[in-house]
């Protein structure tokens, strides 16, 4: 039996930026009730948000759909 992957969206929010981005989850075959993620998966959405804290939209853009928190 093989694990099973999706696609899946994940938000990553730090600072005053929030971004959307798509990445694969995993459901072990020996587990499936629950969807992991792997470790390099992990590592990039905390890349992520250390671009998201420095407010790098130029890397965010690449990354995923950026949303901005607005002062009203």
């Amino acid at each position: 039996m093989q694990d099973r992957r999706e696609k899946r969206k994940r938000w990553v929010q730090r600072g005053q930026f929030a971004v959307e981005v798509e990445v694969e989850v995993v459901y072990p075959a020996d587990d499936p009730s629950e969807a992991c993620l792997e470790p390099a998966t992990i590592r990039w959405l905390d890349e992520v948000a250390r671009h998201a804290e420095q407010g790098d939209i130029d890397y965010l853009r690449k990354a995923g759909r950026v949303f901005q928190a607005i002062s009203t």
